[in-house]
């Protein structure tokens, strides 16, 4: 169990990583992230990452983690919900209807970028 715990947290502290290295007025998505880690299929895995990283320091900007289309998926990780959106537009990033809009244009991909 205990190694079990130790490479979950390892999987986890290499997500925020990742996620730390975002710049401003950039996103990401769930599975870029996933896939920069070595995960296959492990947006789920990210997107609990980030569910749970809001004490940490330093801070990690789960706010510019979304969904493959754009969508503030993880919003209700916010409180209120509508603090993922207000970051997102603070650092230049346009939203309409939970949605980041010119998605393509601000996508940050880690395997790209790195």
């Amino acid at each position: 169990m205990k190694q079990e715990n130790d490479q979950k947290q390892e999987i986890y502290d290499a997500i925020f990583e990742i996620v730390r290295l975002i710049p401003k007025g950039r996103v990401s998505s769930y599975g870029a992230i996933a896939e920069a880690v070595g995960l296959r299929s492990g947006s789920r895995l990210v997107g609990y990452a980030m569910g749970f990283c809001g004490k940490l320091k330093p801070k990690v900007p789960a706010h510019r983690v979304v969904n493959s289309s754009g969508l503030l998926t993880g919003k209700f990780h916010f409180n209120p919900p509508a603090k993922m959106q207000e970051l997102l537009e603070q650092e230049g990033i346009a939203v309409k209807n939970d949605k980041v809009v010119q998605f393509k244009k601000v996508f940050w991909h880690p395997k790209d970028e790195l």
